[in-house]
């Protein structure tokens, strides 16, 4: 049987927007709600709409594993942060960033 624990989702949603150098003002801005209903969630437990918590998710680039399999997190930020950015790449940026890899590897 899978848990549900989400009672650790304020605590991942402040230390990802800390980690961003963003204040509360800021990320509330960004996601279109006020910096008391984020500092609620952040602190006293309140659980966002599957909405918010889309937006949430997006604007501190983590990933929904964090939340949602938090058994499973692989403390690599900066495979993870690759990993997003390769999302965001187009199919010839995909080659590119391929190629340059192959490259790297085969010069050890």
């Amino acid at each position: 049987m899978v848990h549900n624990d989400l009672d650790k989702l304020g605590d991942i949603i402040k230390a990802a927007r800390k980690h961003k150098n963003l204040t509360r003002d800021q990320l509330a801005e960004r996601v279109g709600i006020t910096s008391r209903y984020l500092m609620a969630i952040e602190n006293e437990n309140h659980k966002p709409s599957y909405n918010l918590l889309f937006h949430l998710v997006r604007e501190l680039g983590i990933s929904a594993d964090t939340i949602f399999f938090p058994e499973n997190i692989v403390m690599n930020t900066e495979l993870e942060q690759l990993t997003r950015l390769l999302r965001l790449c187009d199919e010839r940026d995909l080659k590119i960033a391929t190629a340059t890899v192959k490259a790297l590897l085969d010069s050890k």
